[in-house]
């Protein structure tokens, strides 16, 4: 809307692309979400209920900018930003009240400079901490500030649905309800040992945070957060049918998994297989290595061998994942085994190195495995020539 004005007044979505297999709706403007068009929603289902909707591709470079744009107003107020995703951060302004007035002074021109440097609105949350900050950011929408705080919590956050809260996902969420918990209220006067028996430790947590509690601090601006897995996914452009073809994805994904792991100097302990069907139902197992790595072979062989064993081919795969996690340092000491073969894997680790350099001077499709040429569609996918946002956890994971 920003960038046309002519379609201010008409329902918007920015849509990926269907012949990718990616035509699903990615946001919607605020003309066309009243009417049904919702995020995730595939665009023949959308225009069902918007008939007029105009639909346009992302612009991911764009994205960037302006959420980049945007973390330099923040950074004009305090130097502790911590960003939740690309475009959400939480701010800590509690040393710079002296400077630029109180926190909603802060916050209003915050907002201003947004919408007058950058031509666009944002909404804004103003709490005490970091959970409730977060639902004032998305209790009104669009360009608003909605300040909730002690004397006002129970009123604005208790008749709230108890999916509004963060980590309150569909899974929760149907577990919350068989116990007729409905909204924050419901779940912040539940008794806490009835929450942990039904959600295990993550009960206490959503009791904390529906209360209003939460201790965590707001990282500085530099902070570099430690990272604790890498992982890849793709929703392939046609079908996965057979074992064949979900050998030849795991390898393009481990290799791409594998060199951002040498980039990290680290290694994994755990490798994980992500799958997703044509009914949209997914599951992901995962193994606890012997010796860490960061081999693409053994990362994509450990995976292929977790998809056979649970796998049993009800449906077709529409897109597929592998993820190595517990990672550590790549020259951490290591235990070595009479029974695998290190050798072996040293020798692979370095083959991996000697692609990583001929691609970075020659490019990716310089180097290739012979599994990848057997198909000329699923062969040609980049695994890393993408612009997939992993939202930044919470907890740091």
């Amino acid at each position: 809307m920003q960038r046309h004005p002519e379609l201010r007044d008409k329902p918007l979505a920015v849509c990926g692309s269907q012949e990718e297999r990616h035509g699903i709706v990615l946001t919607a403007n605020y003309i066309a979400k009243p009417r049904g068009v919702k995020t995730g929603m595939a665009i023949w289902q959308a225009r069902q209920c918007c008939p007029d909707l105009v639909v346009l591709p992302p612009d991911m470079s764009e994205y960037i900018r302006i959420s980049k744009m945007a973390r330099e107003i923040y950074e004009d107020y305090t130097d502790q930003v911590e960003p939740f995703g690309l475009d959400e951060s939480w701010l800590d302004v509690t040393g710079s009240v002296g400077l630029f007035g109180s926190p909603m002074t802060i916050a209003r021109e915050i907002s201003d400079r947004i919408k007058f440097e950058l031509g666009i609105t944002a909404s804004l949350g103003v709490s005490d901490n970091k959970i409730t900050a977060k639902l004032g950011s998305d209790y009104k929408k669009p360009d608003a500030i909605t300040r909730i705080e002690v004397d006002n919590y129970k009123e604005v956050v208790y008749p709230l649905p108890v999916e509004d809260l963060l980590y309150v996902g569909p899974a929760t969420s149907k577990k919350l309800h068989s116990i007729g918990i409905s909204t924050i209220g419901h779940l912040a006067e539940c008794p806490v040992d009835v929450l942990t028996h039904k959600l295990g430790k993550m009960g206490a947590v959503l009791h904390m945070f529906a209360n209003g509690r939460d201790n965590s601090p707001v990282q500085k601006s530099d902070h570099i957060p430690n990272i604790k897995s890498v992982g890849n996914s793709a929703t392939t452009p046609r079908d996965l049918v057979n074992d064949g073809d979900v050998h030849l994805m795991l390898f393009l994904l481990a290799e791409s998994v594998a060199s951002r792991m040498r980039e990290l100097v680290s290694r994994c302990t755990v490798v994980e297989v992500y799958i997703r069907d044509v009914n949209l139902r997914s599951f992901c197992r995962q193994r606890k290595l012997v010796n860490p790595t960061c081999s693409s072979a053994e990362i994509a062989e450990v995976a292929f061998d977790l998809f056979k064993k649970y796998y049993h081919w009800d449906k077709p795969i529409r897109s597929i994942g592998v993820r190595g996690a517990g990672l550590v340092e790549m020259d951490s000491c290591l235990q070595l085994s009479l029974y695998e073969d290190n050798v072996k894997r040293d020798k692979w680790e370095r083959i991996d190195q000697t692609v990583d350099r001929l691609r970075d001077r020659y490019g990716y499709m310089s180097v290739r495995r012979a599994i990848t040429m057997g198909d000329p569609l699923l062969g040609q996918i980049n695994p890393k020539d993408d612009h997939t946002v992993h939202p930044v956890g919470y907890f740091g994971g």
